[in-house]
């Protein structure tokens, strides 16, 4: 079921005061598709990332028609788990937090999967409703956002849902969270119905149109549109799909956050590759270094998922994030640590 929540005010910054600081802070992202962990310690504002680990598991392979996790998925996503928890133990890490999205949410075993990495790895898996995720992503990426805009459309492609973000930007102030939107599509969920290798005549646009009908709702209840007309709105997305993208886009020999963090894609360079790499079968995107094997069958859907934005919200151009709901579990820890906070591009519940 989707959600159309409107909601809140945000501002959140970790602030440091003088002395030494010997806290160090990790947070994992378990996604349907993704296991993803960064371990920082503070750093004026912000913070420093000492250690990191990505790995694709799955986890959510089957989960459409079987309602379950597999027990396949289960041991790749421990394996890689136990991974992290050496890593957090290892660095010393005095303050962490795990949390699990759209896989765990559906999957009719999640309690016995969640005991079973606490049994075998240590970590407590926290399951977090898709109003925190977005609060989290959007977090993650406020640094992002031009201040020179009033208005802001922030999405995040996940592997078993995506999430957008409405969002009013005022001069002094943080910004504020006017509506959100979460469906049950992602990467992995869409590969699924539709094939992740040489797609048949039409299947790409019939993805997009599957996509924008989950949308259209969204655009209805707020107007996003005609924002978007007046020149008033800017775009930022998050996830493995617009990183990949804009990789592919500039032709990197392989994928360097450094180059893709911040940077900007036209729309008209969105649908020109994504278009080429719907018309490839599985080898022939495999072949491109910023895809791989691991995401050859899973851009596409991606693709589509952002192509179905673009359409309904031609603003002309994205920006790239390549951080999101970890980033914005660090900054949470921080905040709860210092016991105090100031207003930064950042959010939480009122």
């Amino acid at each position: 079921m989707s959600a159309i929540v409107t909601t809140h005010r945000v501002g959140m910054r970790p602030v440091w005061g003088g002395g030494r600081i010997n806290h160090t802070f990790a947070a994992l992202d378990l996604g349907t598709n993704n296991c993803r962990l960064l371990i920082a310690r503070p750093n004026g504002d912000s913070f420093r990332v000492i250690d990191a680990f990505s790995r694709i598991v799955r986890l959510g392979e089957g989960l459409m028609t079987s309602g379950r996790l597999s027990e396949e998925a289960m041991t790749r996503t421990v394996e890689a788990l136990r991974i992290c928890a050496g890593k957090i133990r290892r660095r010393g890490v005095t303050h962490a937090r795990s949390v699990a999205t759209e896989a765990c949410r559906r999957a009719g075993n999640c309690n016995g999967f969640v005991e079973r990495v606490k049994a075998e790895t240590g970590i407590d898996i926290e399951i977090i409703s898709t109003r925190e995720e977005a609060r989290l992503a959007f977090t993650g990426c406020a640094p992002l956002l031009d201040g020179g805009y009033p208005r802001a459309l922030v999405f995040d492609i996940g592997g078993g849902s995506t999430e957008l973000g409405w969002l009013d930007l005022k001069p002094g102030r943080s910004p504020e969270l006017l509506a959100w939107l979460s469906i049950p599509i992602g990467v992995v969920t869409l590969t699924e119905r539709y094939g992740g290798s040489l797609l048949p005549p039409g299947s790409y646009e019939s993805m997009v149109e599957d996509v924008l009908e989950r949308l259209r709702p969204f655009e209805a209840a707020n107007g996003i549109a005609a924002h978007v007309a007046a020149g008033a709105v800017q775009m930022l997305g998050t996830s493995g799909t617009v990183t990949t993208l804009a990789g592919v886009h500039i032709g990197l020999p392989r994928y360097d956050r450094a180059v893709i963090d911040g940077c900007f894609l036209d729309f008209e360079a969105i649908r020109s590759v994504s278009r080429a790499l719907a018309a490839m079968d599985f080898d022939g995107r495999a072949k491109n270094p910023c895809v791989g094997r691991e995401r050859a069958d899973l851009v596409v859907s991606g693709c589509a998922i952002l192509e179905a934005i673009c359409q309904l919200w031609p603003v002309g151009r994205l920006r790239v994030a390549d951080r999101g709901v970890r980033e914005g579990i660090l900054l949470g820890l921080m905040v709860a640590e210092r016991g105090r906070r100031r207003r930064t591009p950042g959010f939480r519940h009122p």
